[in-house]
């Protein structure tokens, strides 16, 4: 039976669903095949609703947040592909704590923080993805990560059943959490951050942004850094005494901004992408003698 005859008999009421969907619309790289089936989930219950269909028929489930960390590969991705789209704000001004849904990207929740007066979360405002993702990879700039102001985080497990996570429960490491080793979707969190001043917040805001502008190759779709900072090292810095800067395979290109971007020049195959990261791999393996680790996610066949 085709997916979109087994999803018909389920009863998915708020989500958006597409077929045959490619990825490269819903993804920063703007590269990727086709998802067999494509669902933007906007609330609890459809995602258990999901996770039913997928138990109950063997199907492949893949969970996204914004695309702005993942390379789809060119094939596309079986089954279904689940962004989470669960979005909510609401403040409690007298205990500065915030509840924020997994789909809110970082940049809408410094917005709302700001008009409030709330600080701690510059740092992190122009990280290009959605809090959930953020959670998952423990993802930080500027000397913050999101395991600094989290205070607990709402997931779901892959039997549709709603558990609350710690802070301590999500054991946070470096880029990485329990959600990135065990199968969670995250679909809420809360953080704690202390009274601000607005016009001190906007001023923050600017100069992260400034710098991220001036630092980072924003001008070309990418998924941000390529590869994780090792113990006692910082990958960019390696793949440029490598002198791979500006090394081009068909329109996927090492940036030569900064070494640590992959960019998509123009229409990029994953192909091309993967390419590029094992010529990377061994050329600083060949120089300096370490291997280096994905920061970005591979998915699809």
């Amino acid at each position: 039976m085709k997916i979109k005859d087994i999803i018909k008999k389920y009863n998915i009421k708020d989500a958006h669903i597409l077929y045959d969907e490619e990825m490269s619309k819903h993804t920063s790289f703007k590269i990727g095949g086709p998802a067999e089936c494509y669902i933007k989930i906007n609330n609890i219950e459809d995602m258990q609703e999901v996770l039913k269909i997928t138990n109950e028929n063997a199907i492949p489930l893949t969970i996204i947040g914004n695309g702005t960390n993942i390379l789809v590969k060119d094939n596309g991705v079986k089954g279904i592909v689940a962004k989470i789209n669960i979005k909510n704000i609401e403040i409690d001004l007298d205990r500065l704590i915030v509840k924020v849904g997994a789909g809110n990207t970082l940049a809408e929740i410094a917005q709302v923080l700001k008009q409030n007066e709330l600080t701690g979360f510059e740092e992190l405002s122009g990280i290009p993805g959605t809090i959930g993702g953020a959670i998952r990879m423990n993802a930080g700039a500027h000397g913050k990560e999101i395991k600094d102001i989290l205070i607990d985080a709402t997931a779901i497990d892959y039997k549709g059943n709603i558990i609350k996570f710690t802070n301590k429960d999500i054991q946070f490491e470096y880029r990485n959490s329990i959600f990135s080793k065990e199968k969670y979707i995250i679909i809420e969190a809360q953080i704690k951050l202390t009274k601000g001043n607005k016009e001190e917040i906007q001023e923050k805001m600017k100069n992260f942004a400034e710098w991220r502008k001036e630092k980072q190759p924003l001008e070309y779709p990418n998924a941000g850094s390529t590869f994780k900072r090792g113990e006692d090292f910082i990958t960019a810095a390696l793949i440029d005494q490598c002198g791979l800067k500006g090394y081009t395979i068909g329109e996927a290109q090492i940036s030569p901004k900064h070494a640590g971007f992959i960019v998509n020049t123009g229409n990029a195959k994953a192909e091309d992408v993967l390419k590029l990261i094992e010529i990377i791999k061994k050329e600083v393996y060949k120089k300096f003698g370490h291997e280096i680790k994905l920061e970005i996610e591979v998915i699809g066949d």
